[in-house]
């Protein structure tokens, strides 16, 4: 278990190094000159932005309170390993599909099929709050630069996709393909055993950290020189995380992927792109780097539970 978990902050280690120093779209000797020139390098600002992250980090960790107290209780500190944990121990996987594991790890085997649940429950809310104020922006965005949508293609997609749904639906519903321990049933009883007391937590915790990081970003870009108005640059940054949040990628590419989007994007509001790739990069540093630091103190400190304990129905 040692060398595993040595493997895992090894790895995690080597990974913000290389982004850090080999980005291919902002190399760190331009990033660090954009941040002199921005007036960023300040204790209160850096004090503000360190808020924000933690704000953010703290309202996923109370959701994921929030969710396992529904069957079993655990402290906030207990939350907090689970949380960070998981992210260090996810960096290398696709949309952080590990996250789900690592966290799973924390629990009895017994209980780790409801956790994995659970964890869908939290990402499936996070991933609703940002279509919807995605559909938002992007509608206020559409107006705004009175862009013309391929619709014939649009509609298209969205026929697809919804043949694609249709099909999942049915294999799984006649078990043509079979998934140990999944079925449709299953998956409506889990969700619907989980209160709505819960559910209604999850999805405003969702929305709550959507509203703290978005803000975040554009708190960045008026370090840059943004001169446009509110509405327009959070729908511009809601369109930005829509995108990338429905593109399949490895997490390894996250930042890459999001600056190629974010330069696409704000080049309509005439922002330069080394300002965009520089706020891409602070924003994965707050909001990822930082906290994957924090949880390699989780990881190292991991042990696998060794009985079983008391659970609670909420």
């Amino acid at each position: 278990m040692f060398t595993i978990k040595v493997a895992i902050l090894i790895g995690a280690a080597y990974f913000i190094y290389d982004k850090l120093t080999n980005n291919s779209q902002l190399d760190f000797a331009t990033f660090w000159t954009q941040l002199e020139h921005s007036k960023l390098l300040h204790f209160s600002t850096i004090s503000v932005l360190l808020f924000i992250s933690i704000l953010n980090w703290f309202v996923e960790i109370v959701k994921w309170k929030t969710l396992v107290n529904s069957f079993k209780e655990i402290s906030l500190w207990e939350s907090a390993a689970h949380t960070l944990g998981g992210l260090t121990a996810s960096l290398f996987t696709p949309n952080r599909i590990g996250e789900y594991g690592a966290k799973a790890l924390y629990f009895q085997k017994s209980e780790r099929k409801r956790v994995v649940g659970l964890n869908f429950l939290g990402n499936v809310a996070q991933l609703l709050a940002t279509i919807f104020f995605g559909m938002l922006g992007g509608l206020f965005f559409i107006l705004h630069f009175e862009l013309t949508l391929p619709w014939i293609k649009v509609w298209q997609i969205v026929f697809l996709l919804m043949i694609i749904a249709t099909l999942l639906i049915v294999i799984t519903k006649q078990k043509i393909i079979q998934i140990k321990g999944f079925s449709w049933g299953r998956m409506r009883d889990f969700v619907r055993n989980v209160s709505g007391g819960i559910h209604l937590k999850n999805c405003s915790y969702a929305v709550i950290r959507y509203l703290i990081f978005s803000h975040q970003f554009y708190f960045l870009l008026l370090f840059f020189g943004l001169n446009t108005s509110y509405f327009l640059t959070m729908s511009t940054i809601a369109v930005m995380y829509l995108i990338t949040s429905l593109i399949p990628m490895l997490f390894i590419f996250d930042v890459v992927v999001k600056g190629s989007v974010a330069v696409w994007l704000f080049g309509y509001l005439d922002i330069p792109e080394l300002s965009i790739l520089t706020v891409v990069s602070l924003m994965w540093i707050l909001n990822f780097v930082l906290p994957s630091i924090v949880g390699s103190y989780f990881v190292l400190n991991f042990s696998v539970p060794k009985s079983n304990e008391k659970s609670v129905v909420s």
